[in-house]
């Protein structure tokens, strides 16, 4: 009897967490963020909502809220690239209080 290897554990908890997430495109730019954004700008900013394709940000500064929107399309760009749509508009970045 031969014994099967093991396989990895990713597959099973990516399975898992796909269908734990909750329905809707904040979700979805919640999961794709850090790799979208880059870890520097994951580490100051957050999706925190969605309306109509725009996605707000928390960022702890306002310097950090404002180059922000100023990256917003190439943001919102690599955000669809990343989720393979194009229901991402744009980014409306305010302060965290």
């Amino acid at each position: 009897m031969s014994r099967r290897a093991p396989r990895p554990l990713t597959a099973a908890l990516d399975s898992l967490t796909a269908g734990l997430a909750p329905p809707g495109l904040i979700a979805e730019v919640q999961r794709v963020w850090r790799d979208a954004v880059g870890a520097e700008v994951a580490r100051v900013a957050s999706p925190v909502s969605e309306r109509d394709g725009t996605v707000t940000v928390v960022c702890e500064s306002a310097t950090w809220a404002q180059e922000l929107e100023l990256l917003g399309p190439t943001l919102a760009e690599a955000l669809n690239a990343r989720l393979r749509t194009a229901r991402v508009r744009g980014l409306r970045c305010r302060v965290q209080r």
